[in-house]
C-alpha cells in the first residue's frame, strides 16, 4: 500500500446536485462519488481503496507543471487549473442542482476540459466499481459512448472526442489549441435507462450558464453583511451541498470512511442526518436567512415525531437516512483495505441505535427557532411535540452514550442533561406562545430538577469547571454550546471558570480537542486530532463572554487550517492536516454560528453599557 496513490484529503474540492455529490482532487480525479443518493453505494471510491474502488481521471497526460484547484466565486462549479510550460489548461467540474424537488434516478456530473494558452493533452481514464468495489459490470461501446451495466443501475459516459475500451473500462485522448473545449459526461441512471444526447460544447456552456446561475442566485439571497463573506457563503454552500433537496435532511458529510487517525479504527460513515446536526443547521441557515432551507428542515424534522405519535418508547432516534427511514445497521468493507490503510472501513452506522438524549434538546431548539419565519405547529404536530417532552420527563435522569457517541458504555454525561433542560425550557416557551395544551407543571418539574442537579453534580471544584460526566474529572468541550442555549449566562462565573479551564485543558494553540480519549476512554483504540466545530463553538462562547479580541484572533486563525477552496473536515491532526469525513457539515454550520455571533458583538461593543448580548 503506497502512500502516494492517497491524496490527502483536503486535496479536494465538492460538487454536488443536491441529491448526491463528488470529490474531485487537485490532479483532477473523482475519487468518490455515489448516487443517487448520498447514502447509496459507492461507484468511484479510489479514497478508500485505489486498487478496488475505482475512479474518473480527466486531466492532462503528463502531471509537470503547477496544478491550483478554486471555485468559480459564489457557485459549487470547481475549476482545475494546470499550468505547463507547454500551456494552460483547466478542467471545469459541476453536477447541474435539481430543481424538481423530487428523488431522481438520473444525475449528472459533467467534466468540462479547456485549453487558456498554448496546447494542452488531456487524458481520461474512466474507471467505475459498482457498490463499494463489490459488483461487476458489463461495458458495450459505440459511436454514443460507453454504457456501464450492473446490477440495479447504470452509468453512462459520453463526450465530444473519441472513447475507447480498457478492458471493462474507458479511457480516452484529446489534445487542446488555446480557446477549446472537450466535454465528458457522466450520467448515473435506472437498470433499464437508455442513454441520454451526446453532449455539445454549445449545450454544456448553457447548462454551465444555468448552474452558475443558479448558485449565485441562491448566494445573493443571503443577508450576512459581516466582516467574513467569502468564508461564510462558502460554508452556506457547503450545508446546501449536503442537504437532500427532496426531504430537506443534511447529511453530515460527503463521504464515509475517512480516519480521524490515519492507520486507525475512528472510520465512520457520515452519510446520514443526524436530529442534532440538523437542527443546528437549521439556526445556522436562519442566520443567513435561507428561510426555505430552514422551513424544509423543519418539516423533515416534524415528520420523525409524527411517525412516533401512538407508539411506546423513544420519539427520536438520533440519526436516519436522508428520507427519513430508519438505519439497518452498520457492517465492514473487509475487500477495501481504507484511506492510507487506515481500516476497518465500516458502512452504515451503529451508533444509529444509542440512547444521546441530547438530541431532544436540539430537536425542540431547532423547532423554537423555526418561529421566526412564522412556523407554528399544527395540533397534530404540537401533540407530537407534547408527547415527546412527557416522555423526556419519565426518562431524561438515565446514562447514555452522549453526544461523542462514545462505545465505552453510558454514563450521566453533562451535556445530555443540558440539552434536556433546553427541551423543556424551549417547549414551555413554544406552549405559552403558541397557547398551546401542555403538561406544564410536568415540564417545569423537569426543567428546574435537571437544572438543580447539573449544577450539584456536574462542578468539579478542583478543576473550577463543569466536567463531562457527574462525578469526572474530564473537560468536554461540548459544553461550550452552554450559553447559546441560555443554560447559564454568558457572564455567570461558573461559566467563565469552566472557559477558562477548557483554554488550559483543551485549547492547543487556539484549535479544541473535545475531550481526552486517554483521560476518559470511549471505548475505540487510537487518539484524534483537534474537533473543528469545537473550535468554532469556542469562538462562539468567548465572543458571548466579551472576550472579543481573543475571539477573533481564534475565528481568522482557524480561516488558515481551511482547504485551499475553503472547506473543514471533521478534525486537524497533529501536522495541521485534514482528518475525518469530508466536508463535514457540523464544522461549516458551526463557522456560520461564531461568524453571526461574533459579527454581533463586534458591532456592539461601543454600544452603550447594558446593550444586549449576542441573542441564543
Amino acid at each position: 500500500m503506497s502512500m502516494d496513490r492517497y491524496p490527502p484529503i483536503a486535496d479536494h474540492g465538492l460538487v454536488g446536485d443536491l441529491q448526491c455529490s463528488a470529490l474531485v482532487s487537485a490532479q483532477g480525479v473523482v475519487d468518490w462519488f455515489a448516487a443517487p443518493r448520498f447514502d447509496s453505494p459507492s461507484i468511484f471510491a479510489a479514497l478508500l481503496d485505489h486498487d478496488r474502488g475505482g475512479w474518473f481521471r480527466f486531466a492532462p497526460s503528463r502531471p509537470e507543471g503547477t496544478w491550483k484547484q478554486l471555485y468559480y466565486p459564489d457557485t459549487a462549479v470547481l475549476v482545475t487549473r494546470f499550468m505547463s510550460p507547454d500551456g494552460v489548461g483547466e478542467v471545469l467540474d459541476w453536477m447541474p442542482p435539481d430543481r424538481s424537488g423530487s428523488a431522481s434516478a438520473r444525475h449528472r456530473l459533467v467534466r468540462c476540459a479547456r485549453a487558456v494558452r498554448g496546447t494542452v493533452d488531456f487524458a481520461l481514464e474512466c474507471r467505475p466499481r459498482f457498490d463499494y468495489g463489490r459488483a461487476g459490470h458489463e461495458l458495450t461501446l459505440g459511436p454514443e459512448g460507453a454504457a456501464f451495466r450492473s446490477p440495479g443501475i447504470t452509468a453512462f459516459l459520453q463526450g465530444t472526442f473519441p472513447l475507447e475500451r480498457d478492458g471493462l473500462d474507458v479511457r480516452g485522448t484529446v489534445t487542446l489549441g488555446a480557446g477549446e473545449t472537450a466535454v465528458a459526461v457522466f450520467t448515473v441512471d435506472g437498470p433499464d435507462a437508455t442513454a441520454p444526447p451526446p453532449p455539445t460544447v454549445p449545450r454544456t456552456e448553457e447548462d454551465l450558464a444555468r448552474t452558475l446561475d443558479f448558485w449565485q442566485d441562491w448566494v445573493r439571497d443571503s443577508r450576512y453583511r459581516g466582516r467574513w463573506p467569502d468564508m461564510v457563503h462558502r460554508a452556506a454552500i457547503t450545508l446546501k451541498l449536503l442537504t437532500y433537496a427532496p426531504t430537506g435532511a443534511p447529511v453530515a458529510a460527503a463521504t464515509m470512511g475517512l480516519p480521524e487517525q490515519v492507520g486507525g479504527e475512528r472510520n465512520w460513515d457520515y452519510r446520514y442526518t443526524w436530529v442534532r446536526d440538523g437542527a443546528l443547521s437549521l439556526r445556522a441557515l436562519l442566520d443567513l436567512g435561507f428561510t426555505e432551507e430552514a422551513t424544509a428542515f423543519t418539516h423533515w424534522l416534524r415528520a420523525r415525531l409524527m411517525e412516533r405519535l401512538d407508539q411506546e418508547g423513544e420519539a427520536l432516534q438520533i440519526m436516519y437516512r436522508v428520507d427519513g427511514t430508519p438505519l439497518d445497521g452498520e457492517q465492514i468493507l473487509e475487500h477495501f483495505e481504507g484511506y492510507r490503510g487506515s481500516s476497518p472501513v465500516r458502512v452504515g452506522n451503529a451508533a444509529a441505535g444509542q440512547l444521546q438524549l441530547d438530541i431532544y434538546g436540539e430537536a425542540l431548539y431547532g423547532l423554537s427557532e423555526s418561529r421566526q419565519i412564522g412556523i407554528q405547529a399544527d395540533y397534530a404536530g404540537w401533540k407530537a411535540v407534547s408527547r415527546t417532552l412527557d416522555w423526556l420527563a419519565e426518562n431524561w435522569d438515565r446514562p447514555d452514550e452522549g453526544i461523542w457517541e462514545t462505545r465505552g458504555g453510558r454514563k450521566d454525561f453533562t451535556y445530555s442533561r443540558v440539552m434536556c433542560w433546553a427541551a423543556f425550557d424551549r417547549g414551555l416557551r413554544l406552549a405559552r406562545e403558541w397557547s398551546r395544551p401542555a403538561h406544564t407543571a410536568l415540564w417545569t418539574r423537569a426543567r428546574d430538577t435537571v437544572m438543580e442537579q447539573v449544577m450539584e453534580r456536574a462542578w468539579n471544584e478542583k478543576e473550577k469547571a463543569y466536567v463531562q460526566y457527574y462525578g469526572g474529572d474530564v473537560l468536554d468541550a461540548s459544553l461550550l454550546l452552554v450559553p447559546r442555549v441560555g443554560f447559564l449566562g454568558a457572564k455567570d462565573p461558573t461559566w467563565l471558570s469552566t472557559l477558562d479551564a477548557m483554554g488550559r485543558t483543551l485549547v492547543s494553540d487556539s484549535l479544541v480537542y473535545r475531550y481526552d480519549p486517554a483521560a476518559s476512554p470511549d471505548g475505540l483504540r487510537g487518539s484524534e486530532g483537534t474537533f473543528s466545530l469545537c473550535t468554532f463553538l469556542y469562538v462562539d462562547a468567548l465572543a458571548r463572554s466579551g472576550r472579543l479580541a481573543e475571539a477573533r484572533y481564534t475565528f481568522e486563525k482557524m480561516h488558515t487550517y481551511a482547504n485551499h477552496v475553503g472547506l473543514f473536515a471533521e478534525e486537524v491532526g497533529p501536522s495541521g492536516e485534514q482528518l475525518g469525513n469530508f466536508p463535514q457539515a457540523f464544522t461549516h454550520l458551526s463557522l456560520i454560528m461564531a461568524a453571526t455571533t461574533l459579527d454581533e458583538a463586534l458591532d456592539g461593543q461601543r454600544a452603550p453599557a447594558g446593550a444586549p448580548e449576542p441573542r441564543p
